[in-house]
């Protein structure tokens, strides 16, 4: 799995986990809908800045979102 990949499965994971649509994570995050469905399908080269806007939309914070397990291997 690479990086694409694995970025997209945890944001897909978080946002089920919070019970949230692709819809309103895009109007949360200030990101186009179609965007994030290709980032949770690991099809998109994300930017730093698209990163910070779906994981703070998350509630998460940088450190703790990419200490998961998924992004050691």
């Amino acid at each position: 799995m690479n990086i694409k990949e694995k970025f997209g499965l945890k944001v897909k994971s978080l946002r089920e986990e919070k019970g949230i649509s692709i819809e309103h994570l895009a109007n949360i995050s200030n990101v186009d809908r179609n965007y994030i469905s290709d980032i949770e399908k690991g099809k998109r080269n994300v930017s730093i800045e698209i990163m910070e806007k779906i994981i703070i939309a998350l509630d998460f914070d940088l450190t703790t979102f990419f200490n998961d397990k998924i992004f050691k291997k």
